[in-house]
């Protein structure tokens, strides 16, 4: 069957017993446990790699911890056997191609017929919604279609010419398809990630991106159960979900979906932007980078986990104070009244004290500058080697200078990478001198100033920022939001609450619970201090996926019913009873 926006052969694997499509045969412990070895560390197996970026993906959006309770009180890690599809596609105008992947189960429902179709959270590989989207559609017989919506982990190395096949495994360029090769690279540029370097604006095709693996996942459902094609959106109920970027993602494609073929919309923390409502994550990531290392040395986040890190926030937050009241951003003397002024800007800019606590994380793991970075260039349309404020990405040695990745780096990345740098080896590295006492504040005025400026680079930013804003849904699609109160990444104020109140501005229907006590990362739960203040996200998107389901398959009325009372676990394991939910 042809398929014309595929670029790339199609790939059809099976997974059952020891390799199945929910776990790669890890099962829950092996998702837990250390990272699932390579035979061969400079040539891992396709299978090897699979199995790797799965149990990585788990990791990063699940909380897997033994307090948790993952696959016991809620979730599935339950070995569902099946067969995948995989091939690269490309939407109309765009450089680069995103990746798309469709799961069909063994225990597929050809009565029920139906399609979960969701994206990769955050900037990961395509397996970067299967704790979401995989665990359960897959455990209740519906086929799953992912997509990486034009990020991932297919990094390209400049220095050899290599990156990242279809299979997983590393290739040179014109050996292969593959997943990302930059234009115009010379070999000292560095390393390149799709997201960054793509040369699109992938962010402002995460719906046509969502709307094309559902197709590819009708496709793939026809090319397994033929005997019951055609497969159709009014035949096969599409259910889309995500998370994060994920859940930007399909708001996106509610807003793109003027033929019908999505019959409901689940978004969990997502990130999305609206016309009048909210703030884009560029605008609030850059200022948070700027003031926050200085506003969380205020004596209100002296008990916040990671707010007092040792070696990190306390020194560095006062070095920020101090720098930037030297250099007119902050008007106060003294460490306690600029840590004050830091702070209520950050309130002036509606950031709450709940969010800027669980943001000292992103702080503490110099996050903030690593979306930025990385989305200023996807912004920019830069090419490697050319990213804004004299960003790059690299490999380091053991004195932190620049070089080449090794083969076995380069062979992990598929599997290891998170999509935003650093990590699996790659360094975000600056090319200017920085000034010791405050390392990264010249980086991280630069890119804020990519957003206040009135430079040409700065207005060709906001307009590619502006070109991310979703449109609104049809009037009939059923659309649940759900975000944590407390998310210090994507602050509910700024997303799911603004695109609520523009829906309803706008005569729409929405569902929203804001879930007390939730925040970004249900895998910070393992940390410590995290458990005993925040409860998981995932239940309540399982539980609106359930009750979306028999909406949609057997006419039930869609009543969320009131926010769960959700409240933290304490130093005890997780009950039912904390998460508030009813039957």
């Amino acid at each position: 069957m042809a398929i014309e926006f595929l670029t790339s052969p199609l790939r059809e694997t099976v997974h059952r017993g020891n390799d199945d499509l929910l776990t790669a045969g890890l099962g829950l412990a092996g998702l837990r446990g250390a990272p699932s070895a390579f035979a061969n560390a400079a040539a891992p197996t396709p299978a090897e790699l699979r199995r790797r970026a799965i149990q990585v993906s788990w990791k990063g959006i699940a909380d897997l911890g033994p307090l948790g309770r993952y696959g016991d009180l809620y979730g599935s890690a339950a070995g569902v056997g099946g067969r995948e599809y995989q091939a690269f596609a490309e939407v109309a105008g765009a450089r680069s191609p995103h990746r798309v992947l469709v799961q069909v189960p063994d225990t597929f429902d050809a009565r029920a017929r139906c399609l979960v179709v969701t994206a990769s959270s955050g900037s990961r590989g395509i397996y970067g919604a299967i704790a979401l989207a995989g665990a359960w559609g897959l455990s209740h017989g519906c086929a799953v279609a992912y997509t990486d919506k034009g990020t991932g982990s297919g990094y390209f190395d400049t220095a050899s010419a290599t990156g990242i096949a279809l299979d997983g495994t590393p290739a040179r360029a014109g050996d292969a398809d593959l997943e990302f090769t930059p234009v115009g690279y010379s070999a000292a540029a560095g390393i390149a990630t799709k997201h960054a370097h793509s040369g699109d604006n992938p962010e402002a095709d995460w719906g046509r991106h969502v709307l094309q693996a559902a197709e590819f996942g009708l496709a793939m459902l026809d090319r397994a159960h033929p005997q019951a094609a055609p497969f159709t959106p009014r035949n096969t109920r599409i259910l889309a979900v995500g998370v994060s970027n994920a859940g930007g993602a399909v708001l996106q494609a509610a807003g793109l979906d003027h033929d019908g073929m999505l019959g409901g919309v689940i978004a969990l923390a997502p990130n999305v932007h609206v016309p009048g409502h909210g703030r884009a994550l560029y605008d609030y990531a850059t200022e948070a980078a700027l003031l926050m290392p200085c506003a969380l040395t205020d004596a209100r986040f002296d008990m916040i986990p990671f707010a007092r890190m040792q070696g990190r926030i306390a020194p560095l937050g006062t070095a920020r104070c101090a720098t930037l009241a030297a250099t007119d951003v902050l008007n106060c003397v003294g460490p306690r009244a600029q840590a004050a002024e830091a702070l209520q800007r950050l309130h002036a800019g509606g950031w709450s004290d709940a969010a800027i606590a669980t943001a000292a994380s992103n702080t503490a793991f110099d996050l903030w500058r690593a979306i930025a970075a990385t989305y200023a260039s996807a912004y920019a349309r830069s090419g490697v080697g050319d990213m804004p404020c004299g960003f790059r990405f690299y490999a380091h040695d053991t004195a932190g200078k620049a070089r080449a990745p090794t083969t076995a780096e380069r062979a992990a990345w598929w599997a290891d990478a998170s999509g935003v740098p650093p990590g699996a080896g790659v360094f975000l590295d600056e090319t200017a001198t920085a000034d010791p006492s405050d390392p990264t504040l010249r980086g991280e005025r630069c890119l804020r100033a990519l957003w206040t400026d009135s430079a040409p680079q700065a207005q060709r930013l906001r307009q590619s920022v502006q070109a991310t804003q979703a449109a609104l849904p049809r009037m009939d699609l059923p659309i649940w939001l759900m975000h944590g109160e407390e998310d210090g990444l994507l602050p509910a104020a700024f997303s799911s609450a603004a695109y609520a109140a523009w829906l309803h501005d706008n005569g729409r229907r929405i569902w929203y619970w804001p879930v007390p006590h939730a925040q970004h990362f249900d895998a910070f739960l393992a940390l410590p201090g995290y458990g005993e203040r925040y409860v998981p996200l995932l239940p309540f998107g399982y539980v609106a996926m359930d009750r979306m389901w028999r909406h949609l398959v057997d006419g039930a009325p869609l009543k969320p019913g009131p926010t769960p009372a959700a409240t933290p676990r304490g130093s005890n394991a997780l009950n039912a009873a904390r998460l508030g939910l009813q039957p």
